[in-house]
Parts: structure tokens; C-alpha cells; sequence
């Protein structure tokens, strides 16, 4: 009867929390970011209602838990409106500068929603893995919510790559690997094979560069932009768009690419 009386209240007006995007007077307000959220995972989220988001397989993951966070809090304890805070920038808002103080689109991840759309450990999110040929070899992806089939276009898109994007594309870092981040204790993308890393020989990360939590080098790349623009054409965003840079890194978030688009479209609002 819960789950029932929930699908039947998903079709009204979205709760809005207090202190959302809205009551700050923002241009895409966290009801707009939520929609756009909920249309890139239409097979995973049933809807919300109060202040939870309703998963198909039963999941409920509070939105906004109210509490005002650094970005270190947002990024150990993060919920829904967490990951949608940063607004990722495509198209005419990006300007290739070196990203803002923080500003890490996509790498506040809530485990939660993740283990809901892939698997909720790694025997389970293996189970739905098919390989994926990328150019000399074939790499393992899931193939839920699409990301298989995504990752296979953008190998279409680049199957005739200049040189300087070759020595990105033929040799990879990895793809699926249920593991946590370097030095942390949260969850990595690449556990829940989505993510992609190319070649890390020509690639930049803030913590081989010496970085250490608070202290983040001077901004890197050499990843070319053609690169990156095929994969989020298909639904991926880059590690090079963040603050904490992780160039080789691309990851599945149809999410963050519809919000991208949307804020583009408004004239790159915030």
C-alpha cells in the first residue's frame, strides 16, 4: 500500500526543501534538477514524495537532509540535492579555465542511488557487465540504465582518431573495479562499471601531482576537448571539468549531462 500511495502522489507538485535552490532565488531550481534527474533513470526511479526519493527496487534516499555542509562533509555524507549542487558545464559555458575552488560536478556521489542502479555490491554489478569493443580490446561495462550502449557510441564517434587522440584511446587505464577512491573511504565510479579511465600515461591527477586534501596543485591537461565533447554527447562527464582534476576519468551521468544541457539552454544559469 506504500509503495501504491506513493506512485499515486508522484504525479502532483514536487516538494521543494526550505533552503533549496529555489528559496535562494537560483535559475534551475532543485524541482527542474530533480525532473531532469528523474528522466535520465526513468527504469530506476519511481518518483519522489516529501522529502525522499522513491527507487523502483524499494530504496528511499532522503533529498535534502537540510544540513548545511562543506564541500568535504557534502563529499563523505552526501544526499540527492548534494549531487546536483554543482551545475556541470557544457557547450558555450565552458570556457576551459581552470575550475573554481571546489567545484567537483559529479564527484559527490550518494552510495545509496548508486548501489540501487548498478548493484549494490561487487558480485551484483558484475553480473551486468558486457564487454564492450574499444579499438584494440574490449573493456567490461555495465548495461544498466544504457551505459554499455553508450560507451559503444562513443567508440563509434572516435573510430577514426587523430594521432594525438590514439595515444589517449588505445591504451586504458580500466573500467569496472569495485574499490573506494584513493585515500578516502567512499565508493569509486569504476565500482559500479560506469566509468572509464584512458590512457594515465598522458593523463593528469591532482594526487599524483603531489596533491594531498586541501591543497590541490595548479590545474593540468592534455586530454583533447574532441575527446572529451564525444563522450558527453553520449551521457558521460569528465574528470577534467573538476577542481580535484582526474583527466583520464570519464563517467556515465546522463543525470548531470541533462542538467548541463538545461542550463545551457537558459543562458548557462547557475
Amino acid at each position: 500500500m506504500r509503495v501504491l500511495s506513493l506512485a499515486l502522489g508522484l504525479a502532483t507538485s514536487l516538494w521543494l526543501p526550505p533552503n533549496s535552490a529555489v528559496a535562494q532565488g537560483a535559475s534551475l531550481d532543485l524541482t527542474t534538477r530533480l525532473a531532469l534527474f528523474q528522466s535520465a533513470f526513468p527504469e530506476a526511479i519511481l518518483g519522489h514524495a516529501a522529502n525522499v526519493l522513491v527507487m523502483r527496487d524499494g530504496t528511499e534516499i532522503t533529498i535534502d537532509d537540510g544540513r548545511n555542509k562543506s564541500h568535504a562533509e557534502a563529499l563523505k555524507d552526501a544526499d540527492i540535492e548534494d549531487m546536483l549542487s554543482q551545475i556541470y558545464p557544457l557547450g558555450r559555458c565552458y570556457t576551459g579555465a581552470p575550475p573554481a575552488q571546489n567545484f567537483d560536478p559529479g564527484r559527490i556521489r550518494n552510495d545509496a542511488f548508486f548501489k540501487s542502479l548498478y548493484g549494490a555490491d561487487a558480485r551484483a554489478v558484475s553480473a551486468d557487465m558486457e564487454p564492450v569493443g574499444w579499438f584494440n580490446t574490449s573493456v567490461a561495462f555495465s548495461r544498466r540504465h544504457g551505459a554499455a550502449a553508450a560507451l559503444a557510441r562513443v567508440a563509434r564517434d572516435l573510430s577514426s582518431p587523430t594521432q594525438d587522440e590514439a595515444k589517449f584511446l588505445n591504451t586504458l587505464g580500466g573500467t569496472f573495479n569495485w574499490r573506494v577512491i584513493s585515500g578516502t573511504k567512499r565508493l569509486s565510479a569504476h565500482s559500479f562499471g560506469v566509468a572509464i579511465d584512458v590512457n594515465p600515461k598522458h593523463s593528469t591527477y591532482w594526487r599524483w601531482s603531489g596533491g594531498k586534501p586541501g591543497n590541490v596543485p595548479s590545474y593540468q591537461n592534455k586530454v583533447p576537448l574532441s575527446i572529451v565533447e564525444a563522450f558527453e554527447r553520449q551521457g558521460f562527464i569528465w574528470g577534467g571539468k573538476w577542481y580535484h582534476y582526474d583527466t583520464m576519468h570519464f563517467e556515465y551521468r546522463p543525470d548531470l549531462i541533462a542538467i548541463g544541457r538545461q542550463a545551457e539552454a537558459l543562458g548557462c544559469v547557475d
